[in-house]
């Protein structure tokens, strides 16, 4: 199946994962985990620390492989397809995680523009090699602006903010116009009132027609838009459905190995340890 294909096949779910186990050191970090995300489906993957979460974020990104089933196939799909080539599937799933941050916002010097039009290279930065465009300067400030992020381009990626560098990688994965993003706890070490600016960037991008699937252990993080909830516990799902099933005090109860206590604010949840 090719990429285009895929696209154009809505029924070809957006990640589908079948049994997988991941392990390390003898130990099953993901096992025999099995979940199913649907094309324009926002979902979030909520679990504590130790979960799987981070793992499971490697699996899709390519940068773990899960045990074979016994017949040889991978237990992993994205968009229908086993085999990727990684800079493919950029342009169709753009990934930001705590990682890719560390490494962007190293010492060695990165000035913000070239952050974000190297994603065309899948590079850190500009190379001698790398022959950038019109058409390519055109969509990555069309990206900056579309996470009010333009003013920052001419400063160094190691100088921004928390909130502020975690734009510029989301409008860096934006420059490929990905179906989706995959984004693991993108809220952490913000403040609250950064939290939130960071959130309502989030939801006008799933307005807008990316497909966000946010990976994180904060209920609070899960913006009205995503519908549907997969709590993660011991490398397994432990429930999937709509939040109304899923965000309950017996679920997360459950899911974080001690009593909690949900609230709703409108469209907004929240938790605590009751």
């Amino acid at each position: 199946m090719t990429a285009e294909t895929a696209i154009a096949d809505a029924s070809v779910p957006l990640l589908e994962i079948d049994r997988a186990t991941v392990l390390r050191d003898g130990r099953a970090i993901l096992d025999r985990l099995d979940l199913c995300i649907a094309q324009g489906q926002h979902a979030a993957i909520l679990g504590p620390n130790g979960s799987g979460k981070s793992t499971l974020v490697k699996l899709v990104a390519r940068q773990l492989y899960p045990l074979a089933h016994g017949d040889g196939r991978s237990p992993v799909r994205v968009f229908g397809r086993e085999r990727w080539n990684v800079a493919e599937l950029r342009g169709l799933l753009g990934i930001v995680s705590p990682a890719l941050q560390r490494d962007y916002t190293s010492e060695a010097p990165l000035e913000v523009f070239d952050a974000v039009v190297s994603g065309f290279f899948a590079a850190r930065g500009l190379g001698l090699d790398h022959h950038v465009n019109e058409s390519m300067r055109e969509r990555a400030q069309a990206a900056l602006d579309q996470l009010d992020a333009a003013h920052l381009a001419g400063r160094e990626m190691a100088s921004l903010s928390t909130g502020e560098a975690r734009r510029v990688l989301i409008a860096r994965a934006l420059v490929h116009r990905p179906r989706a993003l995959l984004l693991d706890e993108p809220c952490a070490g913000l403040d609250l009132a950064s939290r939130r600016r960071f959130l309502e960037s989030l939801r006008a991008l799933a307005r807008g027609g990316t497909t966000l699937l946010l990976v994180t252990h904060h209920v609070e993080e899960i913006v009205p838009e995503i519908g549907h909830v997969l709590l993660l516990r011991d490398g397994r799902v432990l429930r999937q459905g709509g939040k109304a099933d899923t965000l309950t005090d017996a679920a997360l109860g459950e899911t974080f190995d001690m009593p909690i206590r949900v609230r709703r604010q409108g469209d907004w949840y929240s938790a605590a340890v009751d």
